[in-house]
């Protein structure tokens, strides 16, 4: 078994070799579906196909621990190939993808409109690129207070904190909504992502939809200028390093790097939730996809953080996996569809859950996913 470990470089798609020993799966029928994800999956894990070679994938690092663990069991299945990710964070997993230096891109947002059209003359054909979501999960605003486990905090307090306006954490408008929490006088300072990030993108656009205009700004894989003393991160791993390394910080991480700090409950309707795979589910079954969404094959979803529905965590992020409608060679096809079927199986699922506590994708949306993989065509 060959087990790729993750490495800053990644290999040309011109320049990767691929040999496939048997044809690839038929275009068996899949059962009507629906894009709404729950949390309970039927599917099957694809039956393992002959493959060898060397697939590699770059972006976002919300998915770090769930892509190890899925290159991990899928290369048990395929001995000959070997599988890599560069967790490089969403902006430079879609740049490394549209330039052609890999095949599949991770990324915790979308594309833009100036990307949707780079990913056209990227892939061959008009196609262009499709998002998969592959990787739902909530993201925690996690702190480190001494002695303080989790907060209730509505959003636009949360707004507040990391633009500034609110510096200690004894202020009252922290302190009204946790009575009987003793809350020391010190400064906060805010933790947050310095690459560009999806994760970034997604904390940013529920400030912007949920706080009452107490954040003015745009969502953005860029967090921006703000007035609150603070400090950036290059990727996950360093983002909770540096909030655990730093006593009164306060910062925004994928819910399965949140360890041993404290973590917000954010206020929905007249209820505070905690982040939960349940309750991430729930907020991307009432969502619909995005209006600039490239046809009925691309799964990209338009998250709703202004609902009052208690059962739903609004600050969740949806992490897809951005593939081409078509690749220039069988080979290159064939490991991409092979890798992201056992991603999308309730196997898949199960792995990613066990590993990061992600939220399962439903079966009618693995069905969805398998089938559009199907119709993937070879140049």
């Amino acid at each position: 078994m060959k087990i790729a470990l993750r490495t800053g470089a990644v290999a040309s798609a011109a320049a990767l070799t691929f040999v496939l020993a048997a044809c690839s799966p038929s275009n068996e029928e899949t059962p009507e579906s629906s894009d709404a994800p729950t949390t309970g999956t039927e599917s099957e894990a694809p039956e393992a196909m002959s493959l060898s070679g060397n697939l590699q994938g770059a972006g976002a690092s919300s998915q770090e621990s769930a892509m190890d663990a899925w290159r991990a069991k899928f290369q048990e299945s395929n001995p000959e190939v070997t599988v890599g990710y560069d967790p490089v964070g969403s902006g430079g997993g879609i740049e490394q993808f549209l330039s052609g230096a890999v095949p599949f891109a991770g990324s915790d947002g979308l594309l833009d409109d100036a990307e949707y059209a780079g990913a056209v003359e990227r892939c061959d054909g008009d196609g262009g690129a499709y998002h998969l979501p592959m990787y739902i999960s909530p993201v925690a605003v996690i702190f480190n207070v001494e002695g303080v486990t989790s907060l209730n905090l509505d959003a636009a307090t949360i707004a507040q904190i990391f633009n500034g306006d609110i510096t200690t954490w004894d202020d009252e408008a922290i302190t009204s909504q946790n009575e009987g929490v003793e809350l020391p006088g010190d400064t906060i300072t805010v933790a947050h992502r310095s690459d560009s990030s999806g994760t970034s993108e997604n904390f940013t656009d529920y400030l912007e939809q949920a706080s009452d205009g107490a954040w003015a700004h745009e969502a953005s894989k860029e967090f921006p200028e703000t007035s609150a003393q603070r400090v950036g991160f290059d990727g996950t791993s360093a983002l909770v390093e540096g909030v655990t390394a730093t006593p009164g910080s306060i910062g925004y991480a994928d819910a399965s790097r949140a360890g041993s700090l404290g973590t917000v409950a954010i206020k929905v309707g007249e209820e505070y939730v905690p982040f939960s795979p349940e309750a991430a589910a729930n907020i991307v079954t009432a969502s619909p996809l995005a209006e600039n969404a490239n046809g009925e094959n691309d799964l990209a979803y338009s998250i709703d953080r202004t609902t009052t529905d208690s059962s739903a965590y609004p600050l969740t992020l949806v992490s897809y996996h951005i593939v081409c409608s078509q690749y220039d060679d069988e080979t290159e096809r064939a490991l991409v569809t092979g890798f992201e079927k056992y991603v999308a199986s309730s196997e898949g699922q199960a792995v990613s859950a066990e590993a990061a506590g992600s939220a399962p994708l439903s079966a009618d949306l693995s069905a969805q996913i398998t089938a559009i993989l199907d119709e993937i065509a070879a140049g």
